[in-house]
């Protein structure tokens, strides 16, 4: 029987709190669901077991508790932990055979035979109480992967989301007779494609959350659903970078519009809008287009639209470009 460092397969410390525990398991829960690795699934199940297990042990104070006070004589207590096992009973029935080819993955509790060793005897914990009185759904959390002018324009999305929810089976308990649910493989939770027409508002940043109300984890026992979260995940936008409600973009324009002045046309998510330079412009210069940002999510309007100028080089001069050019600089240089 090998020694099992729950901590380390979380990837939390020692002294890592509930909270800490809990989000690390969610996080590796979800790379490693045999649901979400189907080109993959024989190495994700036995992942996703290993890490199910840690979070049996760790995420139940009473286990942790006893998981901790083993330290480096947890060899001793399993020899001890086995003499109960064989002799509290004048029977067969509590014989358990932990050595090789013994309980393993195909123990009492579906998990490794270090925690049928010190573990399945105490009560597991239950993610979702079955008692008979409604429940409210769990809340969920998935994101949403939206573009700059998706959350310029805002309205009505239609989209496919993975989501996370109660397993049908086991009733999100993670277990079955005593044993692992082979549907959620000890979660509690599956994962789950729904279709949604999600209201995109006007102006959302990035990691910000959109709530549908009614729309995540089943209740039980005739109690509401819980509520579905999205949270915002904004690609890159070619043309525009965004900070805050205003936008930034860079315009290429000639040195001559630079030096001498001139209107250009700049691109905006509402379309094009003519733009004056100033006579003697530097390069690289800000300018701003009031209002042609992005619109605010609270208080109304809309922030900015800052232009780069980025002044261009012609290329290829002829002869007498060159001999203007030549003539402009000594006139600069006070030789003429």
């Amino acid at each position: 029987m090998n020694f099992k460092d729950y901590y380390t397969i979380l990837g939390v410390p020692k002294n890592a709190a509930e909270k800490d525990i809990k989000s690390a398991y969610r996080k590796l829960a979800r790379k490693w669901h045999p649901d979400a690795n189907p080109s993959n699934q024989h190495e994700a199940e036995e992942k996703f077991k290993e890490i199910s297990e840690a979070y049996e042990v760790l995420g139940d104070p009473e286990k942790r508790k006893k998981y901790d006070m083993l330290g480096p004589n947890w060899q001793e207590a399993a020899r001890q932990a086995e003499q109960q096992r064989r002799y509290r009973s004048s029977g067969q029935e509590f014989d358990f055979d932990f050595g090789p080819g013994g309980a393993g993955a195909g123990g009492p509790s579906g998990f490794s035979d270090f925690f049928d060793m010190f573990f399945s005897g105490i009560g597991r914990r239950q993610t979702t109480q079955t008692t008979g009185f409604p429940q409210r759904g769990q809340d969920l959390e998935t994101t949403i992967e939206l573009g700059l002018r998706d959350v310029y324009d805002g309205g009505k999305k239609a989209v496919s989301l993975q989501v996370e929810d109660i397993c049908t089976k086991c009733r999100g308990t993670g277990t079955e007779a005593g044993r692992l649910c082979v549907q959620c493989h000890g979660t509690g939770h599956l994962l789950v494609t729904k279709k949604f027409e999600v209201s995109i508002p006007k102006g959302i940043g990035d990691g910000q959350r959109i709530r549908l109300a009614g729309q995540g984890g089943a209740g039980l026992n005739g109690g509401p659903s819980g509520d579905l979260y999205l949270i915002v995940k904004l690609h890159d936008d070619v043309t525009y970078k965004r900070k805050g409600d205003d936008l930034y973009v860079d315009l290429p324009v000639s040195i001559y519009d630079l030096l001498l002045g001139g209107e250009v046309k700049v691109p905006t998510l509402s379309g094009q809008v003519a733009m004056t330079i100033p006579e003697g412009t530097q390069n690289n210069r800000l300018l701003r287009l009031s209002g042609r940002g992005m619109p605010r999510v609270k208080g109304g309007g809309t922030g900015d639209q800052y232009v780069r100028l980025i002044g261009q080089l012609p290329q290829n001069l002829n002869d007498k470009e060159k001999k203007l050019i030549k003539e402009l600089a000594a006139l600069r240089n006070g030789k003429r």
